[in-house]
């Protein structure tokens, strides 16, 4: 099994698409929060994504949810690097994160 790690920008991803879900239903957020909390500890497991737009990396959609996991392998492949979570309705270019 390899060890996942969460990136700060991951981790502020997730801050905030939570928080603004939160505002209308804190519940909804809750579950939101766990799905991607699992689905990123599942990619330990098995790292089942496709090829990603950004070289060297691989995207994992989120079951039933408009997101997806962005992460790399580390670590001579021991290691998932979750780097980003994105929400599909964000405007995506290859080779670039949203907003950069």
């Amino acid at each position: 099994m390899r060890r996942v790690e969460w990136s700060d920008a991951a981790k502020a991803d997730i801050r905030a698409q939570i928080e603004y879900i939160a505002a209308d239903d804190p519940q909804a957020a809750r579950r939101v929060a766990v799905a991607l909390g699992e689905t990123g500890a599942a990619l330990g497991e098995f790292a089942t994504g496709h090829p990603g737009r950004v070289a060297g990396t691989y995207e994992k959609s989120v079951r039933r949810l408009p997101y997806i996991i962005a992460y790399a392998l580390t670590d001579s492949d021991r290691a998932v690097s979750i780097l980003r979570v994105i929400h599909t309705a964000r405007d995506w270019r290859d080779d670039a994160w949203p907003g950069d």
